[in-house]
């Protein structure tokens, strides 16, 4: 379960308090910022209260929560509530699996195959592993935000495992990609998984559904751009390059 309204999860937790542990409610109204502990709420009270949020929202309240006031309390719930992001999303590609294969995992050449991207700069490579840093297009801002990643590709189990070495606003950001053939051409499939830092801008729900809006965005213009080198018999990337859009596959 994703918690989103502070305000209203802070009367929930006042209310099993109340009810569940006996919790005088004027007291609690008159100090707001005071701890449970001064609140009265002994062991077994956080007791019951641990026992109540692990069965609403499966989160458990460490030992320290006597230390906490209740928004505190409300606040530690709604972040370790919010369960961690996962996406997938998936394009048709009408075009050989070599094609497809060279190009994508062409990272020098993604700001010529993704719209986001401004600069791919290629730090090291071991094997089938290269490290990366990726920098974007300016936002409405004008910040640049750029990051280091790490990718290996799997040309025998048509597999690309990547996480991202500076995590950013992620607890941990890691993206895995399939190609499997199908009649006619190759669906490339991304799956990420990743949790975001408490002090982050946008919680996993949030990051979860932009990140599915701008995969779609991407994965298209990538479909677009691949089958128009097959219809050409190239394996050179267009140098054109399309407006910047936010976002994309975060790797």
């Amino acid at each position: 379960m994703t918690v989103t309204d502070g305000s209203s999860l802070t009367a929930e937790i006042t209310d099993i308090l109340v009810t569940n542990c006996g919790l005088d409610p004027d007291a609690a109204a008159r100090a707001p910022a005071a701890s449970l502990e001064e609140l009265g709420m002994d062991s077994l009270a956080l007791l019951e209260l641990s026992a109540v949020v692990a069965d609403r929202w499966r989160v458990r309240i460490p030992e320290q929560a006597a230390q906490l006031s209740i928004p505190a309390v409300a606040d530690l719930v709604a972040r370790r509530a919010d369960p961690p992001g996962h996406t997938e999303n998936s394009v048709f590609i009408a075009a050989p699996l070599d094609l497809v294969w060279s190009v994508t995992n062409d990272v020098a050449g993604w700001p010529e195959l993704f719209t986001e991207y401004a600069r791919a700069e290629i730090l090291d490579r071991d094997g089938d592993t290269v490290r990366f840093r990726l920098t974007m297009h300016p936002d409405e801002n004008g910040v640049a935000w750029s990051w280091i990643s790490e990718r290996t590709a799997d040309r025998a189990t048509r597999q690309v495992q990547a996480r991202r070495v500076e995590t950013g606003p992620f607890e941990y950001m890691r993206i895995h990609w399939t190609y499997t053939e199908e009649p006619e051409g190759v669906r490339m499939t991304w799956v990420q998984d990743f949790a975001m830092k408490p002090t982050a801008p946008l919680d996993n729900a949030g990051m979860t559904e932009r990140i599915n809006t701008n995969s779609v965005v991407q994965l298209g213009v990538i479909k677009d751009r691949i089958e128009r080198l097959a219809g050409a018999g190239t394996a050179a990337v267009p140098a054109t390059v399309g407006p910047a859009a936010t976002g994309g596959d975060d790797e």
